[in-house]
């Protein structure tokens, strides 16, 4: 995940560049992070592996979203640090992922993770993730990162570094970085809300919620075991104790998709959007 390019120390948050952003998509520019492409028949592809740790599960041993969140990012960083950018300075900020669980991990199941970039805009990437397992472990990943300058924290276009580093593997592929899910919950027949806050271990060395922390949420409110998609959209940084309102919408026919609405206290601004899809669902 193109979180950094990089940083020191590493700016892992949606800082709230606020998605203003972005410049307008060109009309061939594909939907961001919203489908999972194969490996590409040429450019980068960085390989890792890693081990499902117990903290990473839930009791019955399945590999959480959170969890998952992290291993994207740090394959990301694992990535640029072997492609000698460590050093560059450049930041990048989450805008919208969208993960899918073919077949659940395990508990101390090895993990391999291959990555590579996908897709580009004016200022901003798309990173795609596919992780298998020895056990039969099968999830994808892939998410739009919005590049920003340093010192002022506006979006702002890649260099010439990255692009004859990474580009090649986009075979020219373009992408958006527009939000697709609904800022505000729909009306449902089955709609539940909650207080939510984050603690002070969920920020980062920049002093806001790490974006893989806004998993947690997702994880306590919405139905995530078995086989499913989720997708998560920041829109503005979280700081530890906020005071939040969870609001979690259930669909009129069972399995199909939840929401969940990470919204102020107030109702005056939504923070993150999160969406489960599964088989049958549209």
């Amino acid at each position: 995940m193109y979180e950094h390019l990089r940083t020191r120390p590493v700016l892992t948050t949606f800082t709230g560049v606020h998605a203003t952003s972005p410049e307008p998509p060109s009309s061939k520019s594909a939907p961001g992070a919203s489908e999972f492409l194969p490996l590409p028949e040429n450019g980068r592809v960085f390989s890792t592996t890693r081990r499902v740790s117990i903290d990473d599960c839930s009791p019955s041993g399945r590999m959480q979203f959170d969890a998952i969140a992290r291993f994207l990012q740090d394959v990301g960083n694992d990535d640029t640090d072997d492609a000698g950018f460590g050093a560059l300075g450049l930041a990048w900020v989450a805008r919208r992922a969208l993960i899918n669980v073919g077949t659940v991990a395990q508990s101390r199941e090895e993990l391999t993770l291959s990555t590579w970039c996908s897709g580009t805009g004016r200022s901003w990437a798309e990173r795609r993730t596919s992780i298998t397992g020895d056990s039969g472990a099968s999830i994808d990943g892939v998410t739009v990162w919005i590049h920003l300058d340093p010192a002022s924290s506006r979006p702002t276009p890649w260099g010439d570094e990255f692009a004859s580093t990474y580009l090649p593997a986009t075979n020219g592929r373009r992408v958006d970085a527009r939000l697709k899910l609904a800022k505000a919950p729909a009306p449902a027949d089955h709609c539940s809300s909650a207080p939510w806050s984050f603690r002070a271990t969920d920020e980062d060395a920049f002093g806001h919620v790490n974006n893989t922390a806004y998993l947690s949420a997702a994880e306590e409110f919405l139905d995530l075991d078995g086989p499913c998609s989720l997708e998560i959209e920041w829109r503005t940084p979280c700081r530890a104790g906020d005071q939040l309102t969870a609001i979690t919408s259930l669909p009129e026919a069972p399995g199909l998709e939840e929401t969940l609405h990470l919204i102020d206290h107030d109702a005056s601004e939504t923070r993150a959007v999160f969406r489960v899809l599964r088989v049958g669902s549209h």
